[in-house]
């Protein structure tokens, strides 16, 4: 199980790096719920779809530094970095956990915090 909650992952978040939202919601239940700790909360993939199509004017660009999966849940640490309102780019690391039921993303608690580009590993992938 939990290597296959990882594929879909994958596949979830290379369809999001192609500007592919719908494909990233596919691989989503319908009563998919994301909390951003300390932010917000989404409830639905409505919901979702809404947040996806105003924060990722940009597909945005990932590092997933290592997946870590057992039983229903996959969690994923790295950075990720998206395009801003006012065009310039910010740098985010993160730790998301992602929940499953099924063939299906439940539930994601998604722990950001904006960061700090350090030039000299920029080439690290």
């Amino acid at each position: 199980m939990s290597d296959k909650n990882k594929a879909i992952l994958e596949k979830a978040n290379a369809a999001i790096a192609k500007g592919n939202n719908e494909g990233f919601l596919s691989c989503c239940a319908d009563d998919t719920k994301w909390t951003f700790v300390g932010d917000k909360t989404l409830k639905g993939k409505e919901a979702v779809r809404q947040w996806m199509a105003t924060t990722y004017v940009e597909p945005p660009k990932f590092i997933v530094a290592n997946l870590i999966a057992e039983g229903d849940f996959v969690t994923a640490l790295g950075d990720i970095t998206l395009k801003e309102e006012d065009g310039k780019a910010a740098h985010y690391s993160y730790c998301d956990v992602w929940r499953f039921r099924g063939d299906k993303i439940v539930e994601l608690r998604a722990f950001v915090i904006k960061a700090e580009v350090e030039d000299e590993d920029s080439s690290t992938a």
